[in-house]
C-alpha cells in the first residue's frame, strides 16, 4: 500500500490518502518542537503524498491549528482533508469572565512544551460546538474543515465529570450542533476522537456518526478494539481512523521512550513489546512497520493517523508504512497469541 492510496468515508463522501498526518508532536506533545521543524515536518507530509491532515485546539493550546492552516490554506481547497476536534474551549482569563476551575488533568494528558497561553476548559454543549468550529476556522483560516472529532469525551478521561460532559454532548444539543453543521454542508462528517471503545459504541446509539478517531486500541499491543468495536463500527459503515499506532512511543523505538498510553510503559507491556519485536526481526521487519501497518489487518479502518516532530521523523514513517510485509510474519503472531485473529 502506497501513502497516497485513496481510501473512501462513504458516509461523509470524503476519501482519505491511507496515511495521516496527525499535529499533536507539533505541539509540543512531550519535547518542544522549533517552528521551523515543525513547518518542514508538515512541508514533507505533503511531498509525500499525505492529503489527510488531523489536528485539534488541545495540541499546542492553539499551535498545531494554526501551523496547520499556515501551510495548507493556500492549497486548493479540494486537494486535502483537515479533521480537528471539539468540546475543548481555547479561553483566557478577563473582565467579565473568569475561567472555572481548572480540572483535573486525566491519565491521557501529559501537557505541552510549545503550548501557547490559552487554558482548555471542556464544554460540550450546543453553543460550545459551535464556537469551537468558529475558532477552528479562525485559527487556520481555512475555508473548510472537513469532520469534526468530539475529542475526549469518556470516563477515564473525565472520571466523576463524565455524566455532566455526555449529558452536554447528548442532550444539551452537543450532537444536534455537529448535526446542524453537517446538514449545513460545513462539515462532511463528524464522530468521535477518543481513546474508549466503549464511548464509541454508546455514541452510535446517540448520534449519527460518519467517522471516529480511534487511539491506541487497536495497535500490537492493544487490540481490545477487535472485541465490539470494529465489527460495529463496520456494520454500520462508521469508518475508523486509527491513531496512537506506536502507543505513546513504545513501539516506535526499540531503544528509545518506554511510553505507553502516554504513562511510562509496566512490566508487562514492556515484556510483550520485546515479544513482538523478536518475532518481526525473525522475519526481518522492523517492529515499527508492522506496527504502522497492523490497524489495516481490519477492513474497518479508514486511515491510519502518524505524528512526526521533523521531517526525517516523517520520511521515516513513510518508509515503514510502504514497506511490503509477508503474511507470515501476521500469521506466526496470530498463532503465538500475540495479536487478534482477523
Amino acid at each position: 500500500m502506497k501513502v497516497s492510496d485513496k481510501r473512501p468515508l462513504k458516509r461523509a463522501g470524503l476519501e482519505l490518502t491511507a496515511l495521516g498526518l496527525g499535529t499533536a508532536p507539533l505541539g509540543g506533545l512531550y519535547a518542544p518542537v522549533a517552528l521551523a521543524d515543525a513547518r518542514a515536518t508538515i512541508d514533507a507530509a505533503f511531498a509525500a503524498g499525505i492529503r489527510h491532515f488531523d489536528t485539534a485546539p488541545m495540541y499546542g493550546l492553539g499551535r498545531a491549528e494554526h501551523l496547520v492552516g499556515e501551510r495548507l490554506r493556500e492549497e486548493d481547497p479540494g486537494g486535502f482533508v483537515v479533521s480537528t476536534k471539539v468540546g475543548r474551549l481555547m479561553s483566557f482569563d478577563r473582565p467579565g469572565r473568569p475561567l472555572p476551575p481548572e480540572a483535573a488533568r486525566n491519565a491521557f494528558d501529559s501537557g505541552w512544551h510549545n503550548g501557547l497561553s490559552f487554558r482548555e476548559v471542556f464544554d460540550y454543549s450546543y453553543d460550545a460546538i459551535l464556537r469551537s468550529y468558529d475558532d477552528s476556522r479562525q485559527r487556520t483560516g481555512l475555508s473548510k474543515l472537513d469532520i469534526l472529532f468530539v475529542h475526549d469525551i469518556g470516563r477515564v478521561t473525565h472520571g466523576e465529570a463524565h455524566d455532566h460532559h455526555w449529558g452536554a454532548l447528548t442532550r444539551g444539543g452537543g450532537f444536534q450542533a455537529l448535526e446542524e453543521l453537517r446538514a449545513a454542508g460545513l462539515i462532511a462528517g463528524f464522530g468521535l476522537g477518543v481513546n474508549e471503545n466503549e464511548t464509541i459504541l454508546e455514541a452510535m446509539e446517540e448520534a449519527d456518526l460518519d467517522v471516529c478517531l480511534l487511539a491506541g486500541r487497536y495497535t500490537l499491543l492493544d487490540g481490545s478494539a477487535a472485541d465490539a468495536l470494529l465489527p460495529k463500527a463496520l456494520a454500520r459503515d462508521v469508518a475508523l481512523v486509527m491513531g496512537g499506532v506506536f502507543n505513546s512511543g513504545i513501539l516506535a523505538s526499540a531503544s528509545g521512550r518506554k511510553k505507553y498510553n502516554y504513562v511510562d510503559a509496566p512490566a508487562e507491556i514492556l515484556a510483550k513489546a520485546e515479544a513482538l519485536e523478536a518475532e518481526c526481526g525473525a522475519f526481518e521487519v522492523p517492529l515499527q512497520a508492522a506496527a504502522i501497518q497492523f490497524p489495516y489487518r481490519h477492513p474497518a479502518t479508514a486511515n491510519v493517523v502518524i505524528g512526526a516532530k521533523t521531517a526525517s521523523q516523517l520520511q521515516q514513517n513513510v518508509a515503514w508504512f510502504e514497506q511490503p510485509i509477508p503474511d507470515a510474519l501476521w500469521r506466526s503472531l496470530e498463532q503465538k497469541g500475540l495479536i487478534p485473529a482477523v
